[in-house]
């Protein structure tokens, strides 16, 4: 236990909840901040994409007792549903058997995550707006309106967790040799959603990611406990096969009809949900250093907004708690140290899992319905299932392991370069599984 202090969060989201959740099992005073209402009073906004519980969120959860809480809430998910424009169905397996992501409602699991953080004993402040913070000795500065009347609340620290536009990080940003880059996607997302059967059942195998590939442009449902799919069309904001061509129903009912056919059954509130529900944007956030003394520290999206390709950005963020949970465990009360090594450690990682989600856009929307590409995860899988001490898929390492994102960046893209050899063999498609591509895979791991 630490020496107990009064600590503030900023942000009643998912990261900033587990984060209060885990500091209150500390022995701390813990108090939550958010400029918007009780998620649990009101209805979710139609702009959510599902969200999927890797090996790294499970890590955080079951070292603070909520794994099986959480579970109740999620399903399955241990492979790839491809949905071809000629209506054939492909199925890709995330993993080896028994290894699966879990598909959870960002709505659902948040609700469920309050109520845990204040059965622990955490207070939350809900409609409470933060515009400032004094760094220096960890002041809150709320008000109704950034120009208003403001009260001021002290604390002994300051965790921002306000997302990728954070106020916490916005007074961070003013001091001088403070990184900050913002990039947003030319990729815009919408929420649809496939309704339940009218027996509660799923419409579709509620235990596959569908996706929709279609090269600049793709479609993805991921499953709810209601029977429900949350659909989510990500696309350009302008040119060919764009939000901006849109525009009315006769144009969105040709173009789903076009690309997107097996769906007409399946999303009869198509037209209702396109118009209804927003256009929203995707954007990096990327700054530096993340702490100030031993004061204010940010946390998942305000350090490091991703986008969410990998299924990573939660997953990220919990694994920020875990690692600054190891180092409160190393270095007892010396706050400094551990917010200094906390941002040392977790940096290269978030810059990692940002470029990895980056990457993953191109082999979602583009090479899940290419043959090579299939052909080569083939390949490694058998490899993998062959010699698990020498090679683990990219995929797998990203998800079903602990391993540093960056670690498993750098040896993804060296394992890439050997099979960027393989594919080159000739008939490769007749003799993808024989002692030829077998030997030379080992020669080329061996060559490093």
């Amino acid at each position: 236990m630490q020496t107990p202090q009064k600590i503030a969060v900023v942000g009643s989201g998912l990261v900033g909840t587990l984060l209060a959740i885990y500091l209150k099992k500390l022995g701390h005073t813990v108090h939550v901040y958010d400029r918007s209402p009780d998620i649990r009073t009101v209805e979710f906004s139609g702009r959510s994409i599902n969200l999927v519980m890797s090996n790294r969120g499970w890590k955080a959860m079951q070292d603070v007792g909520l794994e099986n809480e959480i579970r109740k809430i999620g399903i399955p998910v241990d492979k790839r549903a491809i949905h071809t424009q000629d209506d054939t169905l492909q199925y890709q397996y995330y993993g080896k058997e028994g290894e699966a992501i879990f598909s959870l409602s960002r709505g659902v699991l948040n609700r469920r995550m309050i109520d845990l953080a204040e059965d622990a004993g955490v207070e939350f402040f809900f409609d409470h707006k933060i515009w400032d913070v004094t760094l220096a000795d960890a002041t809150l500065h709320i008000g109704e309106s950034e120009r208003g009347e403001w009260e001021d609340i002290k604390y002994d620290k300051v965790f921002g967790a306000d997302g990728a536009f954070s106020r916490i990080r916005h007074r961070m940003q003013r001091q001088s040799m403070f990184d900050y880059s913002q990039e947003f996607m030319k990729i815009g997302y919408k929420e649809l959603h496939i309704p339940a059967n009218a027996d509660g059942t799923h419409k579709i195998d509620k235990n596959s990611l569908h996706i929709w590939p279609r090269g600049n442009f793709m479609l993805m449902a991921l499953s709810n406990l209601d029977g429900t799919f949350t659909c989510t069309l990500f696309m350009p904001f302008e040119g060919e096969n764009s939000f901006e061509q849109l525009k009315d129903e006769a144009s969105l009912v040709a173009f789903f009809a076009k690309y997107f056919p097996d769906t007409k059954e399946v999303i009869p509130d198509l037209v209702q949900d396109f118009f209804k529900n927003p256009t929203s944007y995707l954007a990096i956030m990327k700054c530096y250093p993340w702490t100030y003394e031993d004061k204010v520290a940010l946390i998942g999206d305000s350090a490091h907004a991703i986008v969410p390709f990998y299924g990573h950005g939660m997953n990220a963020g919990f694994e920020d708690i875990t690692v600054l949970s190891e180092l409160i465990t190393k270095y007892g009360d010396d706050w400094k140290m551990i917010f200094s090594e906390y941002q040392k450690s977790r940096k290269p990682n978030a810059d990692a899992i940002t470029e990895l989600s980056r990457r993953n856009f191109v082999e979602m929307s583009s090479k899940t319905a290419d043959e090579k590409f299939l052909l080569q995860k083939k390949i490694e899988k058998w490899f993998s299932d062959k010699h698990p001490n020498k090679w683990m898929p990219l995929y797998s390492r990203v998800t079903f392991s602990l391993q540093p994102y960056s670690e498993a960046l750098a040896i993804g893209d060296f394992q890439n370069k050997i099979m960027d050899e393989v594919m080159q063999i000739s008939n490769i498609e007749e003799k993808w599984d024989s002692v030829e591509v077998e030997n030379l895979i080992i020669k080329l791991l061996n060559s490093n």
